[in-house]
């Protein structure tokens, strides 16, 4: 049986039902990884023991029957590497955070764990996730799967690519400016830019926090559903967290359309850079969501020309604030001292260079010259 063909939320009906056991997933999946991996580096961390015993304790708590485990218990997600996991190595793909170890679990971890999902592996991202080819990171760049010669996008490229390749059937990843849809786009899975707050943000390391969510991959819709009932919900420790009930996103999925109006942007798809490819791709979906019984109406955003610039300026400023945290003096990486010049300004100078890769510093740079 090939389980990577499997949706999550089958593997999910299989493993509950004792046809399957999250062991026995685990084991698969990590295979895959290890056969799999090295040409795409997609996965940059993984501790096989330690996957391993997260898949036995799920098969104890199925078999207790124990209460509140999600319909993908036992399941393997991976998670992508600027999300704290206590005790396993959180790099944000920079030689910043190198060594850095997170005393605690982000919110998404500890629902992913109540719910009984299995971590699997710390996926490759762009450095601090500044960027759209996951090229920018310390461990490399990550492949796209159906052509290795090509990007898997980003800054999600590592989970993204990891989907796609059938390392492993779930990601999580975060989106600022695309960095969920894009490399979903790119890599032929689906993604999921929630709304902002519908996903606590606690844990997660902050490039621009007005724009950051946490958002899901997988190959099927239903999967996507499933594990959005996982990740969302109101956490008094995000002051930016919704308060709304977490919705039933997996029994509303089949609901017909017939009601619903969708907006599409006619105008856009004459702009600069819209393939025919691209416009004949949206007018089929247009189609086969009017023949699923949504009304269409054209939509109109005249200040969507501004909107690039207005991301150059609110990711940057929002990164110059977040990432003066990384000084060398607290922890994370510190540059040794230079000969006869031992001061404090000279070690943060040092730190902050060596630190951050290229990409990193130009977005800091803008961002403090934006806020000066």
């Amino acid at each position: 049986m090939k389980l990577e063909e499997i949706s999550a939320a089958q593997l999910g009906r299989q493993i509950a039902a004792g046809e399957l056991t999250s062991r026995q997933v685990a084991e698969y999946f990590l295979d895959r990884v290890e056969r799999l991996n090295e040409p795409l580096n997609a996965v940059i961390h993984l501790d096989r023991e330690c996957v391993l015993a997260d898949a036995d304790g799920v098969d104890r708590r199925i078999a207790n029957r124990e209460a509140g485990l999600s319909p993908l218990a036992g399941v393997p997600v991976s998670i992508k590497d600027n999300l704290c996991v206590r005790d396993v190595v959180t790099t944000c793909g920079s030689r910043m955070l190198s060594s850095f170890r997170p005393p605690y679990d982000a919110a998404v971890i500890e629902k992913l764990r109540r719910a009984g999902l299995v971590l699997l592996g710390k996926t490759n991202l762009d450095e601090f996730a500044m960027g759209g080819s996951t090229e920018t990171s310390i461990f490399g760049a990550t492949h796209n799967p159906w052509d290795r010669q090509r990007t898997s996008g980003g800054s999600s490229g590592g989970a993204a690519a990891s989907v796609a390749a059938g390392l492993v059937p779930l990601a999580i990843g975060s989106d600022t400016g695309g960095s969920v849809r894009q490399p979903a786009a790119f890599c032929g899975v689906l993604g999921l830019k929630p709304t902002y707050g519908r996903v606590s943000r606690y844990g997660l390391v902050a490039f621009a926090s007005s724009l950051d969510q946490i958002g899901p991959l997988a190959h099927h819709a239903e999967d996507l559903a499933l594990l959005m009932e996982v990740l969302a919900g109101h956490d008094n420790r995000d002051s930016t967290s919704l308060p709304n009930a977490t919705e039933a996103y997996g029994t509303t999925l089949m609901q017909p359309l017939s009601g619903m109006r969708v907006g599409i942007l006619s105008s856009q798809l004459n702009a600069e850079g819209v393939t025919d490819a691209i416009r004949d791709s949206v007018a089929r979906g247009a189609a086969a969501l009017e023949a699923l019984g949504a009304t269409l109406t054209d939509v109109e955003l005249p200040h969507a020309s501004y909107s690039v610039a207005t991301y150059y300026l609110i990711a940057p400023s929002e990164a110059s604030s977040n990432l003066a945290r990384y000084d060398g003096a607290r922890y994370g990486f510190r540059a040794p001292a230079a000969a006869g010049d031992p001061s404090l300004e000279s070690m943060y100078c040092r730190t902050r260079s060596a630190g951050f890769g290229g990409e990193v510093q130009r977005r800091i740079m803008l961002g403090a010259f934006a806020l000066s």
